[in-house]
């Protein structure tokens, strides 16, 4: 298979679902998207993730909604994950009240855009510190955590790095977008 190739690298599970493939998706929370058709080959490694996402998509979180998605629209947008970018873009956008501006800023733009809040530019600069450095500075925290609290500022660390490594596997796994959504050059 050439190294650019748009056939997914992995096949996801097509339906009908062995019966723990099926028990796994249902863990997952979600319609059964490919990327989580893949995991669900591996039921041990779905159900695993799975508990994962249910924190960070649950009201345990201290990250709000809208922090939430800055944090993964991001990610995804400076990894150049396409496939994750469009299912979120297209799934949470409008609940996390993003305009289209905003969502050509996180394409594109920078922390500093006009089109940002304080605390939404406190999230986006640590992601981007993030990304750059794999670290965040004292003043960068300090903002941060003035901005949204240290149990808040701790979740986006954890959701940063879950979505880089989400980032790497939709890119690796060559995974085709699904249909509905767009990729990151059309912010």
């Amino acid at each position: 298979m050439p190294l650019n190739s748009k056939q997914p690298r992995i096949e996801p599970l097509t339906p009908p679902y062995a019966e723990d493939a099926d028990a796994a998706l249902e863990l997952l929370g979600h319609a059964p998207i490919q990327l989580f058709r893949v995991w669900a080959r591996r039921p041990e490694l779905a159900r695993g993730i799975a508990g994962w996402g249910r924190y960070y998509f649950s009201r345990s979180s201290a990250l709000t909604i809208r922090q939430r998605e800055l944090v993964i629209d991001r990610t995804t947008a400076l990894c150049g994950a396409d496939y994750e970018w469009g299912v979120h873009v297209a799934g949470f956008a409008e609940k996390a009240e993003l305009n289209p501006g905003q969502l050509t800023s996180l394409a594109f733009g920078r922390p500093d855009d006009d089109c940002w809040e304080a605390a939404d530019r406190a999230v986006l600069e640590a992601v981007d510190e993030l990304h750059a450095t794999f670290d965040l500075s004292d003043e960068t925290w300090a903002t941060l955590t003035a901005a949204v609290g240290d149990d808040a500022a701790l979740d986006l660390v954890m959701v940063c790095g879950w979505y880089h490594a989400i980032s790497f596997a939709v890119r690796a796994l060559r995974l085709p977008l699904e249909p509905g959504t767009v990729p990151i050059t059309a912010a």
